[in-house]
Parts: C-alpha cells; structure tokens; sequence
C-alpha cells in the first residue's frame, strides 16, 4: 500500500483537482450566486499563476509530501496514533478528524496573530469570490502551512492513507466552498451539517471584520459550531455583501505581483496603470 501511494498520489491529487475544478467552474457559468466585480480574464490567469508558484516552491523547499512523511513516520511507530495501536479503519478516520481539527485552529490562529494574518490576508483580498479564490494564497502561508502540517503528522502519526484522504478533501473542499454557486437554501441547510458550504464560507470573505472573524473551517462544519465561531449569514445578504478588505479595495490588487507583495505593504496604495481593469 505504501509504494502504491508514494507513486500514485501526484497522479491522484491532480486528477482530483482538475475534475473538481471543472465541475465548479461549469456551474459557475450555469447557476451563478452572485455578480462578479472583475472579469475572470483578469482573476483567473493571476491566481492560477500563484497556485502555480506554490507548487513550484513547495516541491524544491521541501524534500517530500505529506503522504511521504506519514509513511516514513508510520515505519518507525512514532506518533499518538501508532502509540495507540488503533484498528487500521479507526485510525483513518480518527486521523483525517484531527489533521482537519488543526487546520480549523491554524486558520484561526492565522487570523488573530499580527505577523500571520499579513500573510494570510492576501486570500480575503480577493474582490470576488469563485474558484480559484480557494487556492489563492501566498507563497510564504503555503510553505509554513506544509511545516505545520509536517509537524502535526510526526505528533500524530496519521496512516499516510488518511493524510492523502484529507488532502484530496481539503482540496476538494476548498474549491467547493468557494465557488460562485447557487445552491437552493433548503439543500444549502442540509448540506451544511457534512460539509462547509460556499454560502457558509463566503460569510467568512466578508469585508466586516466580525463576519471575517468567523465560518474558519474549510471541510467539516462542526468546529465552528462546537467552539462559537459560527455565524449563518451575512448582515448584508449574499448578494449584497461586499467581499474583501477594505485595505485593498484597488482593482489592480488582482495582478500577481500586487498580490505577492501584500504581506509587505501596510497600506492600499495605487497599483499603476492597470487598476482599473474590470
């Protein structure tokens, strides 16, 4: 099982996010929730180039994956997982709940420390919200996420089965909940007792502070109820609310290199020539 993982994840992963990708991507174009403020000729070749350099950057920084680590740390019985000695089929799950329970606090922790959140503000700078707002996140957030991921599975020794479950499922999810999609309320309340959903999630891409502070999780929806950070709707409304930071409220924020300087910059000045591309 392991050498079947450590050669098919990449193949597993992409296949995963090509699909969901397109799936999300067609239905934007069907069954739009909300109008968008920028064309996606302006948005989407500038995100897609910065999940682009993630990728890049991660594989040269870092001298193996997720799956990989969990499988070299699984050899050597480290981790409370392996302590435990838990059925194979418990150990999933109980693995996939954890790493999903962390991701849930690291997200708010990157809202609340100072240093983190000028990271990881470049993700809500985004005027729109659609696909590939889900993968829009800065180089520096990738690499100390896969860090703390890194950690967490030498802590927990998770079978690498579960670490590729929840990374498919994070992925996955993370292009889900951030589509441009609607989706009829009666099953948008159903659905949200599994999984987070792009009405729940755009709540937390709101431009008021509070609603920003709140809906953290990326794929279970429990936590947010389970430690009050949940908030149903937006004051404004779905189609009325604004999406975004204040900060940067520039069309011109939707170039690449706007957007990889953000941490840098405290303030919202002029991006150039191009800021008023619609």
């Amino acid at each position: 099982m392991g050498d079947f993982l450590v050669g098919h994840e990449a193949s597993i992963r992409l296949s995963c996010f090509l699909s969901i990708f397109l799936v999300m991507g067609v239905w934007e174009l069907l069954a739009p929730r909300r109008a968008r403020v920028l064309h996606r000729q302006t948005r989407w070749p500038n995100n897609i180039a910065v999940v682009v350099i993630n990728t890049m950057i991660v594989r040269i920084l870092l001298p193996t994956t997720a799956v990989g680590l969990a499988l070299w740390v699984s050899d050597r019985g480290w981790g409370l997982l392996n302590l435990m000695a838990l059925p194979s089929e418990l150990a999933i799950v109980v693995g996939v709940l954890l790493l999903d329970l962390a991701i849930y606090a690291q997200h708010v922790v990157f809202h609340y420390v100072p240093a983190l959140w000028r990271l990881h503000r470049m993700h809500h700078t985004d005027l729109d919200f659609d696909v590939t707002t889900g993968a829009r996140f800065h180089p520096i957030e990738i690499v100390l996420s896969m860090l703390i991921k890194f950690g967490l599975i030498g802590l927990l020794g998770p079978p690498a089965l579960a670490v590729l479950i929840f990374e498919v499922l994070l992925n996955g999810t993370s292009m889900f909940n951030h589509s441009n999609v609607h989706i009829p309320k009666r099953i948008d309340g159903w659905l949200r007792c599994f999984v987070v959903t792009p009405d729940m999630h755009r709540v937390h891409h709101s431009v008021v502070r509070r609603e920003t502070d709140s809906n953290f999780g990326f794929n279970l929806p429990w936590w947010d109820r389970i430690f009050g950070t949940y908030t149903a709707e937006p004051g404004a409304g779905h189609r009325a609310m604004t999406i975004g930071i204040e900060q940067f409220r520039d069309k011109g924020e939707a170039r690449i290199d706007r957007m990889l300087t953000q941490p840098f910059r405290s303030d919202a000045s002029p991006a150039g020539a191009n800021s008023n591309l619609a």
